[in-house]
């Protein structure tokens, strides 16, 4: 390995140099290549899964699921576990990439 700092974009290596002498920054090569899904933090799970479970007790509701995508966050509520879900509460970015997250509840019904 060598102090060298990474190439600037669009710059190419010379026939000398290997991939073996350029210093990679793995922190921002994974964060560029493959960012991390968005996920329920543990609160907000916690908000959800109560109102859940009094569903649940209530007999309306008896399924759930979770789904962490790059895009967003789903918690999809279900009747019964083959049908589609009743409720989808979704968590995504705002339109240019940020830390500003927002939720939607929607209704498979047209509520």
């Amino acid at each position: 390995m060598t102090d060298q700092p990474d190439l600037p974009r669009g710059d190419t290596r010379s026939e000398r140099e290997t991939a073996s002498n350029v210093v990679v920054d793995l922190h921002e090569y994974r964060h560029a290549r493959d960012p991390l899904p968005i996920t329920f933090h543990r609160r907000e799970l916690d908000l959800i899964l109560r109102i859940y479970g009094r569903m649940v007790g209530e007999g309306d509701w008896r399924d759930y699921a979770i789904d962490h995508l790059k895009d967003r966050a789903v918690f999809s509520v279900f009747k019964r576990s083959g049908e589609t879900p009743l409720y989808r509460i979704e968590k995504t970015r705002s339109s240019p990439p940020s830390k500003v997250l927002f939720a939607s509840l929607t209704s498979t019904a047209g509520f």
